[in-house]
């Protein structure tokens, strides 16, 4: 029975699973995003966001703590000096799992791993599109004519700059 046995240990040693986790959250943290398995995503999460909780409080034992785990120190200065600040005001939750399917070659589940606010396409003020209904003749008659009308007048702006050379 496996009880109270939550940690996937991923099918590695501890040294390794160490230095797989670290080498996966410095290329986290400097793309922003990876792909990934949903296995070793999970464990990343568990892994990157005490990181990056510790790196909101800027002091020499916090960077010598998360230097520890990461072993990068540009890493870390980017860590300090770009994301905490950009999740300052964020109680937790830094990172965002979201499944793309399977692989093709051995069917494991793959997704990518980024980080929340790095996301614009994912953000709240996204710009809404503008719905069309299909059969109204008159909207799209009166939607071509000031889209012709601007495309004229820049045809005039553009002759008439070589001129005023």
């Amino acid at each position: 029975m496996r009880h109270n046995k939550k940690f996937n240990h991923l099918g590695r040693t501890a040294s390794h699973r160490n230095a797989m986790l670290s080498n996966m959250a410095c290329s986290l943290i400097k793309h922003k995003r990876i792909t990934t398995t949903v296995a070793k995503a999970k464990a990343l999460k568990k892994f990157v966001e005490p990181l990056i909780t510790k790196s909101k409080e800027d002091t020499t034992n916090s960077r010598r703590v998360v230097f520890s785990h990461l072993q990068d120190k540009f890493v870390v200065t980017e860590l300090f000096k770009e994301i905490s600040v950009k999740v300052a005001d964020r109680p937790g939750g830094y990172t965002r799992i979201i499944k793309t399917g399977h692989r093709l070659g051995d069917n494991a589940e793959v997704c990518f791993i980024e980080l929340v606010d790095y996301n614009e396409n994912m953000a709240k003020t996204a710009a809404k599109k503008t719905t069309r209904t299909r059969r109204s003749k008159k909207n799209t008659a009166t939607a071509e004519a000031p889209v012709a009308e601007t495309a004229e007048a820049t045809t005039e702006t553009t002759e008439e700059a070589p001129k005023a050379e």
